[in-house]
């Protein structure tokens, strides 16, 4: 396979922010415009010098709808530098990186700025679909009588009990399962233990608090909110985090049988990511210092029911192409979008039966070395704004691999809906 070396020139996200069943401080456009700005300002070229602007986003709001161009004209690139979204649940953010590499390829473009966000705490309330309904009617009522005689049916609960709009979006239409499920349908398939969930959930904070300790999250940028109040980092790591305070939460999506938590889960959060992506025409136009390259991409479908399981489905065809095993890389970064999808995905490539019937594979990739996997801690600590997370995982196992001076490794991601997406990254 032939693949045109696009090359990754720098990067910085927001801190990722913990929802706190509020609506957070910053919208989704304050937090694409406070990280690109940073991450500009330190570029050799101007703003307005990008081909283009791609940003993914899960759930815009309703005045930022194509939240890419909004950012790209508030992050300074001018009227000329056009600016989209792209939408791939959980991969959206992985989803712009790859846009952009379609378009260096084609030579549409040479230098682009893309990456993710979203700001999961202000996800709307909706309307029932009765209460839609009543209002419908009540904008066709010419009288009074007629409008009082709607005043008269209408039950306060159906104003007062509205539709939780993220428990909508994290639901899968075809399927009728929240993603919670569908992890716990991967527990049940691989014989995963809640304790198993709760010591993986533990690491995820206590690695997460070692590289905040250590300055591993550099590529994080302060925010600053109207009243002053600064944000440095990461807010939803927890340094107590422990298995006998992770044991005292019930199950959240089975609470009869069920073993996934709200702590062995992503956290819901805001923040945003970006990439400066380059050709090689481009590097040396503008004399770029590369900090890596994206080697490889791979995307894949599932059965939405087994959605966690998108990583194995999407990282394999890259290590067969490339002729490589589970530890020939020098780090991974799979998304924690839950404990029991994460280990699912060990258990997967481990299990031969399952690698028969569902990669065609003659027999299992082995053990993943979980030394190199998520070794500054993941969504489980940091949180899951859905759409940032696919290019969160990618700058950081770029920075990853440039401390421990490593050469390869792959970012891969589960995507509701039955998807997988993976990128092999190299460091130059």
């Amino acid at each position: 396979m032939s693949f045109k070396p696009v090359y990754i020139i720098d990067g910085a996200r927001t801190p990722f922010l913990k929802a706190r069943n509020a609506p957070g401080p910053f919208s989704a456009g304050d937090l694409a415009a406070a990280a690109g700005r940073a991450l500009l300002a330190r570029q050799p070229f101007a703003a307005e010098e990008l081909d283009e602007v791609i940003l993914g986003c899960a759930s815009p709001s309703p005045d930022e709808v194509n939240i890419g161009r909004v950012a790209a004209l508030r992050i300074g690139c001018g009227h000329g530098v056009p600016g989209w979204t792209v939408m791939r649940n959980c991969a959206s953010g992985m989803q712009a990186l790859d846009s952009a590499i379609a378009n260096i390829h084609t030579g549409r473009s040479q230098l682009a700025l893309a990456g993710g966000v979203d700001a999961l705490s202000r996800a709307p309330l909706l309307y029932s679909r009765a209460m839609v309904l009543w209002f419908a009617k009540m904008a066709q009522a010419k009288t009074l009588g007629q409008k009082a005689a709607l005043f008269a049916k209408l039950k306060p609960g159906a104003l007062l009990s509205p539709v939780i709009g993220i428990l909508k979006g994290l639901t899968d239409p075809v399927v009728g399962l929240l993603m919670g499920q569908t992890a716990e349908n991967l527990a049940w398939r691989f014989g995963i233990t809640r304790e198993q969930m709760d010591a993986f959930s533990v690491r995820s904070h206590q690695r997460a608090v070692a590289a905040q300790d250590a300055g591993h999250y550099d590529e994080v940028m302060p925010l600053i909110d109207r009243d002053g109040a600064v944000y440095a980092a990461d807010d939803g790591v927890r340094r107590d985090s422990s298995m006998a305070g992770l044991a005292k939460l019930k199950p959240f999506f089975d609470k009869k049988y069920g073993k996934v938590t709200p702590g062995n889960s992503s956290q819901i959060t805001d923040g945003s990511v970006w990439l400066i992506l380059a050709s090689e025409e481009a590097v040396a136009r503008h004399r770029l210092q590369p900090i890596g390259r994206i080697a490889d991409v791979q995307w894949a479908g599932l059965d939405p029911a087994q959605m966690g399981l998108g990583p194995v489905h999407a990282a394999t065809p890259i290590l067969r192409r490339h002729g490589l095993g589970l530890n020939d890389l020098d780090a991974w970064e799979i998304n924690e979008a839950f404990a029991a999808q994460v280990l699912g995905c060990i258990e997967a490539w481990k299990d031969a039966d399952w690698c028969r019937e569902q990669l065609g594979l003659d027999a299992p990739l082995g053990v993943l070395d979980e030394e190199k996997l998520n070794v500054d801690g993941g969504a489980i600590a940091l949180g899951h704004p859905v759409g940032a997370s696919g290019a969160r995982i990618v700058l950081h196992l770029l920075h990853v691999l440039r401390r421990n001076g490593g050469k390869r490794g792959m970012a891969t991601i589960c995507i509701g809906g039955g998807q997988g997406g993976a990128m092999l990254v190299e460091t130059v």
